[in-house]
């Protein structure tokens, strides 16, 4: 690959100025199951410290030399990043909604597209949104290497350097040194993810990194290189983008075009195919949490090796992972497991096995079970509920509601709720009336009868409803009128 040499040689250097962080959040985490569900999948959860993976991501570029960031996510995630990442005060330029996945190299064709279109042709960092980045002043660092390389027109990837012989990361070798940007090399070639004794290979080698899957690059240069290795892809972008419409403040893609596009990822379709393609080897700490031995590797461990989350006891038990939500969880004579203990599923795992999760998922979809798409609390934007206690023609759910939200003005056909307040008040819409109820009262909702519940207080709302009836699905839900977009033929237990 001689070729990418040429990188050395580019002209036209530009000012690298500001760079906008372009995050993708599109991913489902199955191997993090029974945490990770793909309604509200790893990227949303405080995996690593008490912020969540995406807040992370978002703070790691907050500073004066990068824009807003670009968010790109499922749909069905739209109202779940915009809220935490409005708790840690970042407004995102943009967050764009994909109908249907495509996989990278799409998601971040639209990105370059939207910011050529604005007339920036911006820097565009792209990081996943569920990688953690233990050292991330040396990924800044490293980011500042790069920009100088990117500016002048190369595509760059950011290499690890390995700490061990990894077989589950594919590989990028370094090339020659390129003379006018200092710490970057030309790629010389793309490696898959090895076997054990070739991953042995690269390691002594030196010069192989593991691929991070984290790029910067100028959105010109991007849709440039991907219109000759993929016209489809960038047409098919094009014309999602120009169908775009405004959903609150989402910009929802335009669902035949986007669909109709090539599904790929940035490597195969660009890196792998440019002469452009430069690295800059880095050693920042990173980690894609690709399954829970990897939580266990990054964890603090105890003297016997063992990573404890929330409330367990172990006796006689060595490099363990016990992870417990809520109830106590008792290990003992056991090495080299993972334990995860969720309100409605325990995962009992030995670490080399650690993968295996995602066939346990794929069988929870094909028998149609809710455990891999659902927890118990379902996070919607006015706020949340949690079922208790379920029977044959009952059931019950703690409701909450932020302050100043409401749900929506609706019906049910199939049946009846008795809401009961605990703490807060409530302005429920009944028929053509209209009931403050506040806590130890209560109200009751006729099968047929159009309402709405709001918290019109300054704190959040608490409430337990029974519902009772013939047929009880999330997707028993007449919507007449709703603040939240939801007015579309996206089915209810979606949103």
């Amino acid at each position: 690959m001689g070729g990418r040499a040429e990188v050395s040689g580019m002209g036209n250097t530009k000012s690298a100025g500001v760079i906008t962080p372009v995050i993708l959040s599109g991913g489902s985490g199955s191997r993090l199951w029974p945490l990770s569900r793909s309604l509200y999948p790893k990227q949303f959860l405080p995996l690593t410290s008490e912020l969540t993976m995406i807040q992370e991501t978002a703070l790691r570029v907050a500073g004066e030399r990068f824009a807003a960031p670009l968010v790109i996510c499922n749909e069905e995630h739209r109202f779940i990043i915009a809220e935490q990442l409005r708790a840690q005060a970042c407004r995102p330029s943009e967050i764009i909604l994909e109908p249907v996945g495509r996989n990278t190299a799409p998601a971040v064709c639209v990105a370059a597209l939207k910011l050529l279109a604005a007339g920036e042709d911006a820097l565009m960092l792209v990081m996943p949104s569920d990688h953690v980045i233990a050292s991330p002043g040396r990924f800044l660092e490293a980011v500042a290497t790069a920009a100088g390389a990117a500016a002048a027109g190369a595509l760059v990837t950011f290499g690890v350097r390995p700490v061990r012989a990894e077989t589950g990361y594919g590989y990028i070798k370094a090339g020659a040194k390129l003379d006018a940007h200092e710490g970057v090399n030309a790629v010389e070639r793309f490696v898959e993810k090895p076997d054990q004794t070739t991953a042995e290979v690269y390691l002594a080698d030196g010069s192989y990194l593991w691929n991070s899957g984290i790029f910067l690059f100028s959105a010109a240069a991007y849709v440039a290189e991907l219109e000759r290795s993929s016209p489809s892809m960038v047409e098919a972008c094009r014309k999602a983008l120009s169908g775009a419409e405004r959903d609150l403040t989402f910009c929802r893609l335009g669902k035949d075009a986007f669909a109709a596009s090539p599904s790929d990822s940035i490597d195969y379709a660009v890196m792998e195919r440019t002469a452009r393609a430069a690295v800059v080897p880095v050693d920042m700490g990173w980690n894609d949490v690709g399954a829970w031995s990897a939580l266990w590797d990054i964890g603090e461990k105890d003297a016997n090796g063992n990573v404890v989350q929330g409330d367990a006891v172990l006796h006689d038990a060595r490099n363990v992972y016990v992870r417990s939500d809520e109830q106590l969880v008792a290990v003992a004579g056991l090495e080299n497991v993972v334990v995860v203990a969720t309100d409605d599923a325990i995962l009992v795992t030995n670490h080399a096995r650690a993968q295996d999760v995602k066939h346990i998922v794929d069988r929870l979809k094909a028998e149609r079970r809710d455990e891999h798409a659902l927890h118990t609390t379902v996070h919607r934007p006015w706020g949340s509920y949690r079922g208790v206690d379920r029977g044959s023609r009952f059931q019950v759910k703690r409701i909450v509601v932020k302050p100043g939200e409401r749900l929506s003005l609706q019906m049910h056909h199939h049946r009846a709720e008795h809401w009961i307040v605990v703490e807060g008040t409530a302005l429920v819409t009944r028929g053509e009336e209209q009931i403050f109820v506040y806590e130890n009262q209560s109200v009751y909702i006729p099968m047929g009868t159009v309402h709405r519940l709001e918290n019109p207080g300054r704190v959040p709302l608490h409430l337990v409803e029974v519902q009772s009836g013939g047929y009880l699905g999330e997707d028993d839900i007449v919507r007449f009128e709703d603040g939240y977009g939801r007015m579309s033929s996206i089915p209810a237990a979606s949103q």
